[in-house]
């Protein structure tokens, strides 16, 4: 009975017209009219007498999928917005000197920075001595700051230099000598104002 179905159906495709044979979309493969392969009791695709290895590309027969479309590439992130970055360090000199220790850390500091807008080098002295004295003393200070910058690698086209010389002490301090010079040490500094993004 099976064979006999078997054949029925064999010879019924076999006796489709030409049209049915050999459909220009599913070329290789047995259609009908409305471009539908025929499959087998088992599913499988019917092919054609022209049928070839190369078409196999209908989706479901011979194994045949059709590649995914390629998924869109992601929207790149937006650039984090730049955050201000304000910070102010003080380099401090010994009594009557110029000679700056280190910058290290204003220098990472500012090469940390996204983009530097300015970087304001204010000399300072104390009160011992003239005060046209303190004031070159005080400008000195401010452009070895300045020089040790440069040397550290900090792009020097930000930087300005200005001294006050003794006129914005910050220590209060009363006493003689040694005592009196230890206590000014706050008032013998540079002050370095940065300004930039992050």
């Amino acid at each position: 009975m099976k064979k006999l179905a078997m054949t029925a159906g064999f010879a019924l495709a076999m006796s489709m017209s030409a049209a049915a044979l050999a459909h220009p979309v599913n070329s290789g493969y047995v259609t009908d009219s409305g471009d539908t392969v025929w499959r087998t009791g088992f599913g499988e695709c019917w092919h054609a007498g022209n049928w070839t290895q190369e078409k196999a590309t209908v989706e479901g027969c011979d194994g045949y999928q059709k590649m995914a479309a390629a998924a869109p590439a992601p929207a790149p992130a937006p650039a984090p917005e730049a955050m201000p970055a304000d910070k102010k360090f003080a380099v401090f000199f010994d009594f009557d000197s110029a000679v700056v220790d280190s910058v290290s850390d204003i220098a990472n500091y500012v090469k940390g920075l996204a983009a530097v807008s300015s970087i304001r080098l204010i000399g300072n002295a104390d009160y011992i001595g003239t005060s046209a004295y303190n004031d070159a003393l005080s400008r000195r200070r401010a452009e070895n700051v300045a020089a040790a910058l440069r040397s550290a690698g900090v792009d020097s086209n930000a930087m300005t230099v200005d001294a006050l010389g003794e006129t914005a002490p910050i220590a209060q301090c009363s006493g003689r000598g040694a005592a009196l010079i230890s206590c000014l040490r706050a008032d013998r500094r540079v002050d370095v104002q940065i300004s930039g993004k992050k």
